[in-house]
């Protein structure tokens, strides 16, 4: 079964080559549409050996990726982005996937590298070439609608997921997302489909999403609740179709309450969330932010079990660790908060958070100048983005009588 790779790119010069050079190995063709770039993005597709295709750009990511596949000619299609990167371990697992003779699509797990809450995600990016199959939805573009009418018309396919990350995603973190206009591009967008599309539950959670991040709270969460009774109506319970939305909703309809100090129905949602039968891996921003809230409420022992879950489920996940710290450390179970903290900053040792409340334990403990060295870590770590941050724990410090 050959694959190929199927892309939309523009201006990704800094980005293009490490994807393709992660990718390059494991696919039969590779098809590059570019969108108007004014860089070295097709000279570098092309050196891949790549088909690179032109394509005006028309503010629709569904139009552009469906002329993509217009250009395919293997059996099955890898879509991937240019600010991610393919695990290559996950090639063998992915071969036996697509040699079952039922499979329509094999979601893959991604991995979005600097996202502070929600470490994975589930995509849909790899699939059989197929007539019917297609993009829909100008924003946040997803094959999903055209497969839920391919399974209903010919129910003999079958949906399937891998298990381990299949792709690095480097492009998530929310202060890249929100930079410039993108924003508003993205809600103009996402409002025009909505306006067409009204009884549409993924778009309400993305664009409710989008619009608590931007702090428009209440719209947001009117959008996001809309959406949940929607999705709720076409198919009731938690075994659904749907439950990735379904899961998407309740979670940040409890970022939103959360925001708003509604903590009684923060909890109810991210409980809600967490409860749902999806891959636990996908839900550990739900289970990380009700685990803050039990903290907060001086729950300590079901927030530590908790944030256990968390590291349990992703053994890589820093901030699992350090919330587990802070959590001990509440306790009073300073070895064991210790041991967190130094886990946290072995994972990601440019964490200041970690290396500072690790300094204040050591402090408290006597340990002078091993606390000493943590807190001029913590320091340097905060001065180039955060230096009031640094400032303000020199000054805690020196008012403790700590001289660095």
């Amino acid at each position: 079964m050959g694959i190929s790779l199927c892309m939309i790119v523009k201006n990704e010069e800094k980005n293009l080559r490490s994807c393709l050079q992660s990718v390059h190995p494991f696919v039969d063709e590779m098809v590059v549409l570019d969108t108007g770039s004014a860089d070295q993005t097709r000279q570098i597709a092309q050196g891949f050996g790549a088909q690179v295709y032109e394509f005006a750009w028309c503010d629709d990511f569904a139009t552009a990726r469906n002329v993509a596949l217009n250009y395919v000619t293997q059996d099955w299609v890898l879509v991937l982005d240019a600010d991610e990167r393919l695990v290559p371990e996950i090639m063998p697992q992915v071969q036996r996937a697509i040699q079952a003779q039922n499979c329509l699509v094999v979601n893959l797990i991604r991995a979005e590298i600097g996202a502070v809450q929600s470490p994975y995600s589930l995509v849909s990016r790899l699939f059989r070439r197929h007539r019917d199959l297609q993009f829909s939805r100008p924003y946040h573009a997803l094959i999903d609608d055209s497969v839920m009418r391919i399974l209903v018309a010919e129910p003999h396919w079958q949906v399937t997921a891998l298990s381990a990350v299949a792709i690095l995603h480097y492009g998530y973190q929310t202060r890249k997302i929100l930079q410039g206009n993108k924003l508003q591009t993205a809600k103009r967008a996402m409002e025009k489909y909505l306006n067409q599309h009204p009884d549409d539950p993924y778009v309400a959670s993305k664009l409710g999403a989008l619009y608590v991040e931007a702090g428009e709270i209440i719209c947001g969460i009117q959008l996001l609740k809309r959406g949940l009774t929607q999705l709720l109506a076409l198919s009731p319970g938690l075994k659904t179709p749907n439950a990735g939305v379904l899961y998407e909703l309740h979670y940040h309809l409890g970022i939103a309450y959360r925001k708003q100090q509604q903590l009684d129905l923060a909890r109810q949602h991210y409980q809600k969330a967490v409860e749902l039968d999806i891959l636990p891996a996908l839900k550990l921003g739900a289970y990380n932010n009700l685990a803050g809230l039990l903290k907060d409420a001086g729950d300590f022992s079901q927030a530590r079990a908790l944030y256990e879950q968390v590291v349990q489920i992703d053994p890589g996940f820093a901030m699992g660790y350090y919330n587990l710290g802070m959590t001990l450390r509440a306790q009073g179970n300073y070895p064991a908060a210790i041991a967190a903290y130094e886990t946290a900053i072995q994972l990601n040792p440019h964490y200041p958070e970690a290396h500072q409340n690790l300094g204040v334990i050591l402090f408290q403990l006597g340990q002078i100048q091993a606390s000493q060295k943590s807190f001029q870590t913590a320091i340097a770590l905060y001065e180039p983005h955060s230096p009031a941050a640094a400032e303000q724990l020199r000054r805690g410090l020196a008012d403790l009588g700590i001289q660095l």
